[in-house]
C-alpha cells in the first residue's frame, strides 16, 4: 500500500511570499543606489603582484604592512602553495610611488611639479623628475636619489626647473620598498615573481561584456521558455531570474564584499542553475494541468510543486556541500565566486517555488493554454 503525498498549500501563502521578495527586491536596489558595489581590480584597473616566500607566508602581518601604505583596497591571499601570495590592489604603483616622492622631496622644502619620459638622448633611463625651488647643487647634497636605489641619476636645468632623470622606474623603487617592508614584518626571503597592471579601460569593457552576457541569457531564457511551455510561464521564469540577481548583487552592496570577475561568473551560472530548477517544475505542472483538468490552477500547482519538492532540495543540498568546500578549502580566491553562488541558489530556489510559479498563476494560466493542439485532419482520420 502506497503512503499517500502530502500536499502543500505554497500559494495559499503566495501573498507573504509576494511581499517578502519585493522587500528583498526594495533592499537591493536601495543599498545599489546608495552604496554601489566595491568593484573589485577586474573592474576598476590596478595593480597584481605575485610574491614568493621562502616560509610559509604568515596574511595577517603582510596585509597589515597594506593597511600601513595605506593601499587602497588591498587583498593579499594565497595561491599554489602557502609560500606563493597574490596581493591585488587598486593603486597603480607609480601613483603610490608618486605620492611617496612628493612628501619626501616637500621634506626638503622643494616640490615635485611633474613626471616625464626621458629623451632618445638618455636611453636606458625610465623617468623624469621636474622640481621646482630646489637646484641640482642642493639635491645633490641632499642624497634625496641615491644611485643603490635610483642606479644612475642626470641632472639638467630647464626653465628654472631642476629635471632629474633616473634609470630605475620610481614604480619599482616603490615595489621594491613595498617588499622590503613585508620583509621586515615577516622575516622572509621574498622574490617578486611578476608584477602586473590593469587599466581602468579593459575594466570598462569587462563590465560592458559581463552586463551583456547577463542581458543576452534573460532573452535567451524567455524565449526558450515561451517556445517549450508559454508565454505566461516566460514572464514567471524571467521575473524570478531578475529578482535572484537582483538580491544576489544587492548582498553585496549591503556588505560592500568584493564584486569581481569571479562573482559576475558566479551570477551567470546561477541564471542558469535557477532555471533548470525552474524548468522541472514548470514541466510537472505543464503534464499536471491535462491531467486533472477538474481542480482549480492552485491545486494542480500545489500538487506539482509539491511532488518536485524532494529533487528541488536534494539537488540544492548537493550543490551546496560543493560550495561550501569551494568556500572554506578551496582558497580566498574562490570565496566570491562561492559566496555568491550559496546566495544565489537559496534565493533561486525559493524563486522557483514560490515566486516562478507565483507570476504564472496571477497571468491567468489554464489547462485551455497547456493543452496540446490537434493535428490538421485528425478528425478526418477518425471517420469511417
Amino acid at each position: 500500500m502506497t503512503k499517500e503525498l502530502r500536499i502543500i498549500d505554497f500559494m495559499g501563502v503566495r501573498h507573504y511570499t509576494s511581499a517578502l521578495s519585493i522587500i528583498f527586491v526594495v533592499i537591493s536596489i536601495g543599498a545599489l543606489a546608495i552604496n554601489g558595489l566595491k568593484l573589485g581590480l577586474d573592474f576598476t584597473g590596478g595593480t597584481q603582484l605575485e610574491l614568493l616566500l621562502d616560509r610559509p607566508a604568515d596574511l595577517e602581518k603582510i596585509r597589515d604592512v597594506l593597511e600601513e601604505e595605506q593601499l587602497k583596497s588591498p587583498v593579499a591571499v594565497l595561491f599554489g602553495s602557502d609560500q606563493e601570495v597574490m596581493i591585488r590592489t587598486q593603486d597603480q604603483m607609480q601613483e603610490k610611488a608618486k605620492e611617496l616622492l612628493t612628501g619626501q622631496i616637500a621634506g626638503v622644502g622643494a616640490a615635485l611639479e611633474g613626471l616625464e619620459r626621458p629623451s632618445r638622448e638618455l636611453e636606458g633611463f625610465s623617468n623624469v623628475l621636474v622640481i621646482g625651488n630646489a637646484s641640482e647643487e642642493s639635491l645633490r647634497q641632499k642624497n634625496l636619489f641615491p644611485a643603490e636605489v635610483y642606479g644612475r641619476v642626470e641632472y639638467q636645468v630647464r626653465d628654472g626647473k631642476t629635471l632629474v632623470t633616473v634609470e630605475n622606474s620610481i614604480e619599482s623603487v616603490y615595489l621594491k620598498q613595498l617588499i622590503g617592508d613585508i620583509k621586515k614584518a615577516t622575516g622572509a626571503e621574498i622574490q617578486l615573481r611578476s608584477s602586473e597592471f590593469v587599466g581602468p579601460q579593459i575594466g570598462d569593457e569587462l563590465r560592458d561584456q559581463g552586463g551583456l552576457g547577463l542581458l543576452t541569457a534573460f532573452a535567451l531564457v524567455f524565449l526558450y521558455v515561451a517556445v517549450q511551455f508559454q508565454w505566461k510561464f516566460s514572464v514567471g521564469a524571467i521575473i524570478g531570474l531578475i529578482h535572484d540577481v537582483i538580491v544576489t548583487v544587492g548582498f553585496f552592496a549591503v556588505f560592500q564584499w568584493d564584486f569581481d570577475l569571479t562573482v559576475l561568473a558566479a551570477i551567470l551560472a546561477l541564471v542558469g542553475y535557477s532555471i533548470n530548477d525552474t524548468i522541472v517544475i514548470y514541466d510537472r505542472i505543464r503534464e499536471n494541468f491535462r491531467v486533472m483538468r477538474k481542480m482549480h490552477p492552485h491545486e494542480v500547482i500545489n500538487i506539482s510543486i509539491t511532488q518536485t519538492l524532494g529533487r528541488t532540495i536534494m539537488t540544492s543540498a548537493s550543490v551546496f556541500i560543493v560550495l561550501f568546500c569551494l568556500y572554506f578549502i578551496a582558497g580566498e580566491t574562490l570565496q566570491g565566486f562561492a559566496l555568491a553562488l550559496i546566495i544565489g541558489i537559496v534565493f533561486g530556489t525559493y524563486s522557483s517555488v514560490y515566486i516562478c510559479a507565483n507570476i504564472t498563476a496571477a497571468l491567468g494560466i489554464s489547462k485551455e493554454d497547456l493543452m496540446p493542439k490537434a493535428k490538421e485532419g485528425s478528425e478526418v482520420d477518425e471517420m469511417p
